[in-house]
């Protein structure tokens, strides 16, 4: 199965690309935003995402198959070598102004894309050590908060309205940054609380993973500041935040509008319907098939490159880094994806709101 997975090496044009802004002056330190969010979106735009699905053989024999694994692995000292490049080249380069921005832009996007979408499948594997690198991920866009929120918040209500992260219907991106960045980090801390009070420990005491991610985090970035100066770390924060941010604009676009039906009080299961679907195939290699959302939120004990296409779930109308640029026009995207809920609609779902 290696010559079928080899095309999720296609997962390090990223860091690749990533590297050669960071290595490089003036304009060309964009070049990680021009080919992400400029050539690739507009590459998407024609291109048809492909509907295949592995055969039950062809499941088994990738599950077992450890490229896919180490293919996923090999992000965690990639996402880390990057880190030390770019603080050691905001440090020690002198820089222009322009470079600055650029430099920091190109970080942000391996924190989001590289980053935290790895941590993403990581966190969802079982074994301590997939996790502890998940956990050592999310730490580089200090957004550590998600390893809890994502699988024991998010999951369980997702489209719904007692999940921060599945966006209204009609609301903007820019006022959902606000609900879902503070109602996650909340919920974190809630989830903690409750697990805690199964074993009778109080909620604020150090067995409580979101007081540990905190001091971790503040440790992090106070490191970097005695290490590389108060503005290499304010930069740093600024790359941190770029990356938070392109993972809550993927979490806008991916349930946005859906709305899961109440049954005898209770919310029905998460189906394939409750998740926006992308098959464009650069954004599913760039991203480890995470647009192929629908099947990860139905069962998402599943692998990255396992992840099935359902003819019923609500298609985008291209990639997500195409529909992450079009959120960013709040009139255009209502226009765009009305239009597609309105034909979702028509197909006899009944399940988007507004």
């Amino acid at each position: 199965m290696h010559w079928k997975g080899s095309k999720y090496l296609f997962v390090y044009l990223t860091p690749v690309i990533v590297a050669f802004s960071l290595g490089s002056q003036g304009w060309w330190t964009f070049t990680a935003v021009a080919v992400l969010f400029g050539l690739l979106p507009l590459m998407e735009l024609f291109t048809v995402g492909s509907t295949h699905n592995l055969t039950e053989l062809e499941e088994e024999m990738a599950k077992k198959d450890s490229f896919y694994d180490w293919l996923l692995y090999g992000l965690v000292p990639a996402q880390y070598a990057l880190l030390v490049y770019f603080l050691y080249r905001v440090t020690y380069t002198p820089l222009t102004t322009l470079e600055q921005v650029g430099l920091t832009l190109s970080f942000g996007m391996s924190c989001g894309i590289l980053g935290i979408n790895a941590a993403h499948e990581l966190g969802h594997r079982v074994t301590w050590h997939e996790q502890w690198m998940s956990k050592a991920l999310l730490l580089t866009s200090l957004y550590m908060h998600f390893f809890i929120e994502h699988n024991k918040g998010h999951h369980k209500h997702v489209s719904t309205d007692e999940d921060p992260a599945s966006a209204r219907y009609g609301e903007s991106v820019y006022a959902f940054y606000f609900r879902s960045i503070y109602g996650s980090w909340l919920s974190a801390w809630r989830l903690e609380a409750k697990r805690l009070g199964k074993f009778n420990r109080p909620a604020f005491s150090w067995p409580n993973e979101m007081l540990r991610f905190q001091v971790i985090q503040l440790l992090f970035v106070g490191a970097i500041g005695l290490a590389f100066g108060s503005k290499t770390m304010l930069l740093f924060i600024a790359a941190a935040t770029i990356g938070f941010l392109l993972l809550e604009s993927v979490n806008y676009i991916e349930h946005y509008g859906l709305q899961r039906r109440k049954v005898n009080g209770k919310y029905e299961r998460v189906l394939p319907i409750h998740s926006w679907n992308s098959n464009h195939p650069l954004g599913r290699l760039v991203l480890l098939e995470l647009s192929r959302h629908s099947d990860h939120h139905y069962l998402a004990s599943r692998k990255y490159q396992i992840l099935r296409h359902f003819d019923e779930s609500p298609q985008m109308p291209t990639g997500y880094p195409g529909m992450i640029l079009l959120a960013l026009v709040p009139p255009l995207w209502f226009a765009v994806m009305h239009r597609q809920i309105d034909q979702f609609r028509k197909g006899g779902e009944g399940l988007v709101s507004g």
